[in-house]
């Protein structure tokens, strides 16, 4: 809806006595770069004054000689639409009486040499469809949440099961035609796959405004409106609610680091270098075309933590994901000697950037502790999950890129070259606990030439749905919380196409249909074994059985949880080689069950592996009193567990046996081991479709399976 001014009702004419609608205190906390609400002031904001309904427009642009209100009614010149200076403070705002919800607007600019230019609101809640900029007038109050006991039971997840699933908004499903699904429409399709995936959590990349499809929301220029690509604020609080109801968390990918460089966006907004350094060195992302908010900035602090206050706050946001920490932490980062400078103590550090991270997560954890803030930081910066009063930048978790740069690059490797880089399955333990760590496969690595995690796998087509299959094990098993990116959990043969939907139409066929439930289950397996999660922070959560098996490229190892049951015995072959008689050292004699194979021939493996419970040996081996001898299928992952023996009551006059009962079972309760019956897997996964039933407002996800300890990094 649009203003349209009355007969006789100049807008000359309804200038309201300059107001200050920011207090004193207001205003000093903004330059104080400790102003965490700046969202509730600056921006357009429906109001009533002196018993007329409008709109209040404030804006920061302390060197403007001008600023006026452009919109469609005074064909986008604001010149006569001027607002109020509040003095000394960089403020222009203004009340305009009659203009509703739904208008259009832009800020028109006189810059400090008198160039006039428009410029969208940095603080707007709306922005126009693209390809057009202007920011819409939008009030977000009105929506009803009903996701009340999700945000109650919410905890911190470090003893907790975290299973991620990263998607990219329009490309995870897209209408015949090629048009995006809405945010309400997406609830309807995505909810229940993420329940049938048993996924714990769901991350967007970024969904605040940004005009270039193609940047997939990383060079943004409207910080506080979600994009109207899928729909309305609205529209996105209802599939939030709904994943909650679903018990599915949301974890938002946040972009502090930079933005672009578009006319209409935060580049040169009053005229000047405002939001970004006035430093070309420092302001300038030549590999990226962006510029870099200047952290030193007391109102730029302000703004940036405001706004991941905001997603956190007003959309019942879970976690953000930090992108791109280390081209904030790093002065040269991806520059050429001549492009940079080095700070005042000579190094390459940004002192600047740094003391922001750490206001920033002192600042959210302050208002919301058991909020996920995740820092993709590509670097061996020390520290990145420590606490603040360390020295830290003072994140929960961080992307292990180590991690997942040697795992990607060892699966990558020819079979017969793979014993001459066993150290790059080894090496990451060596470092798993120096951070909270999580393991992504994400978007960045099945993009731009780098193939999809499937086409990444040496040998024949069967070969590389083992190895695929490996290589999703491995990520289950190895210390750390997991995230996988979009199409991967099937089998997606071609590399992320950033303009279409996933190959959906690969569920044709049984590899990729037996691959998706492969996933599935392995998801579930984790869910359900406290011994993958409870103690992925703590040294005790693994231990090495085989670590130096180069030659046969077989690692074993051991997850533990905190009750001896749980332990979990894990052998993976990397090698298309059978190996028989393979033994390796156990510390508990018993019967050992297996609980997991990726050879399954349900998963679509060959099914030549031995389902029966294995009873250990007095042999010696690696350094322990007894041992199992296992047959290992070709790339495979074998999953064992002791079963444990049934107490029962004594009876006079009778001797107690052990139960023979399997360890294994159908009940899938949180911290029982999870066996998938013949019949169950045949059913399959079905592919998300518009018909998909909606699933009712709690949804049937997993309970809460241990108390909170105190934050780790704490």
């Amino acid at each position: 809806m649009h203003y349209i001014p009355k007969a006789g009702d100049h807008l000359e004419n309804m200038n309201k006595a300059p107001g200050q609608p920011l207090s004193a205190e207001d205003i000093y906390l903004f330059h104080e770069g400790t102003s965490y609400h700046s969202h509730r002031m600056l921006g357009a904001h429906p109001a009533v004054e002196e018993g007329e309904e409008g709109v209040r427009f404030t804006v920061w642009a302390p060197h403007a000689q001008a600023v006026g209100l452009a919109a469609d009614w005074n064909n986008w010149n604001g010149e006569k639409d001027s607002l109020y200076k509040i003095p000394d403070s960089g403020f222009w705002t203004r009340f305009f009486p009659g203009i509703r919800s739904g208008t259009f607007y832009k800020y028109d600019m006189t810059g400090p040499g008198g160039e006039r230019f428009l410029k969208a609101d940095p603080y707007a809640f709306q922005s126009e469809l693209r390809p057009a900029t202007a920011s819409v007038v939008t009030d977000l109050a009105g929506y009803v949440w009903n996701d009340g006991p999700w945000r109650r039971k919410r905890k911190a997840p470090y003893r907790k099961p975290l299973n991620i699933y990263e998607i990219h908004f329009g490309t995870w499903r897209q209408k015949e035609d090629g048009t995006f699904y809405t945010y309400r429409e997406m609830a309807d399709l995505l909810i229940p796959y993420l329940k049938e995936m048993h996924y714990t959590h769901v991350e967007f990349m970024p969904l605040a405004e940004h005009p270039y499809d193609l940047s997939w929301g990383y060079q943004g220029t409207g910080y506080f409106a979600v994009t109207s690509r899928y729909g309305t604020p609205h529209d996105f609080m209802y599939l939030v609610d709904a994943l909650h109801q679903a018990d599915i968390g949301v974890i938002l990918d946040w972009v502090p680091s930079h933005f672009a460089k578009d006319a209409h966006g935060l580049r040169q907004f009053d005229g000047t270098p405002l939001f970004e350094y006035s430093d070309a060195y420092k302001a300038e992302k030549p590999g990226w075309g962006t510029l870099s908010f200047d952290f030193g900035k007391p109102e730029v602090r302000s703004f940036l933590i405001s706004n991941a206050l905001f997603w956190l706050d007003v959309f019942h946001i879970d976690g953000l994901r930090v992108d791109a920490v280390t081209s904030m932490l790093r002065l040269d980062f991806e520059k050429q000697e001549g492009q940079f400078q080095r700070n005042e103590n000579g190094g390459l550090e940004n002192t600047e950037a740094i003391a922001f991270l750490q206001q920033l997560n002192t600042v959210v954890f302050s208002y919301f502790p058991n909020t996920l803030m995740m820092a993709e930081e590509s670097s061996a910066w020390p520290g990145v999950t420590a606490p603040v009063h360390e020295g830290g930048l003072g994140f929960n978790y961080k992307w292990n890129m180590g991690w997942m740069n040697d795992t990607l690059d060892y699966v990558e490797t020819p079979f017969e070259q793979r014993p001459g880089r066993h150290h790059l399955l080894t090496f990451p333990i060596a470092y798993a606990y120096s951070e909270n760590y999580a393991l992504p496969l994400s978007h960045d690595e099945v993009v731009h030439g780098k193939k999809s995690l499937l086409s990444k796998m040496p040998g024949d087509y069967g070969q590389k749905f083992a190895g695929l299959r490996l290589l999703l094990g491995y990520q289950m098993t190895h210390p750390g919380k997991k995230l996988l990116f979009m199409g991967g959990e099937f089998g997606q043969f071609i590399e992320w196409k950033d303009q279409e939907q996933l190959d959906w139409l690969l569920l044709d066929y049984e590899s990729h249909r037996s691959l998706l439930r492969y996933t599935a289950e392995l998801n579930r397996l984790y869910l359900n074994e406290p011994a993958l999660w409870e103690r992925d922070h703590e040294l005790e959560g693994y231990q090495w059985i085989t670590p130096h098996d180069n030659t046969q490229s077989v690692i074993s190892y051991l997850r533990k949880g905190k009750k001896a049951g749980d332990t979990l015995v894990v052998i993976i072959n990397f090698q298309p080689v059978r190996r028989e008689h393979y033994r390796i050292g156990i510390a508990k004699s018993g019967t050992y069950v297996p609980v997991f194979c990726s050879e399954d021939s349900q998963y679509g493996g060959s099914g030549e592996f031995n389902a029966e419970p294995v009873q250990t040996e007095k042999i010696p081996w690696h350094e322990q009193t007894c041992s199992l001898e296992l047959t290992l299928p070709p790339l495979s992952m074998l999953i064992y567990k002791r079963e444990q023996p049934r107490t029962k009551k004594a009876v006079p006059g009778k001797e107690s046996k052990p139960s023979k009962r399997s360890a294994a079972s159908k009940s899938g309760k949180p911290g029982e081991t999870t066996r998938v019956s013949a019949s169950k897997a045949k059913e399959g996964l079905k592919m998300p479709t518009a018909e998909t039933k909606k699933r009712s407002g709690r949804g049937t996800g997993r309970k809460p399976v241990t108390e909170d300890g105190p934050r780790i990094n704490e």
